[in-house]
């Protein structure tokens, strides 16, 4: 299990482009890395950016969710789940874990929540290629 999807918001490109690069200088392949998208404009544009996110996904061994996220990042979610992939789920704070606030998908087997720093979803990623 050595390549991973990153989905989230775009206003947590930065977010995600640190955690791509340590994982990746850690041997991890990132399977394909939507930051570098400049934002669609047209329907067409769009279509492609979510063909080759669809794609990212279903190559990954396991996708990264970083929260918040957008419509896009729960979709790829869904896809991951019903692929029976393996799910890290990162907040820096407990909302994922408030039962008035969370998803009730966020708590199946396969989803492993992570609450703290990006320092700790980094190090219980890390063990995934041990």
């Amino acid at each position: 299990m050595h390549k991973f999807y990153i989905a989230s918001s775009l206003g947590n490109i930065e977010k995600v482009r640190e955690v791509s690069k340590r994982l990746k200088d850690k041997g991890f392949i990132h399977t394909y890395d939507w930051t570098k998208n400049e934002r669609a404009a047209t329907l067409k544009e769009l279509k492609e950016i979510g063909e080759k996110e669809l794609i990212a996904v279903l190559e990954a061994d396991f996708l990264i969710v970083l929260l918040p996220g957008g419509k896009g990042s729960h979709i790829e979610f869904g896809i991951a789940l019903g692929q029976g992939k393996k799910i890290f789920l990162y907040s820096q704070n407990d909302d994922i874990n408030n039962v008035e606030t969370t998803s009730t998908f966020y708590h199946l087997d396969n989803v492993e929540k992570i609450v703290g720093t990006v320092e700790d979803l980094l190090e219980r990623v890390s063990l995934e290629k041990e």
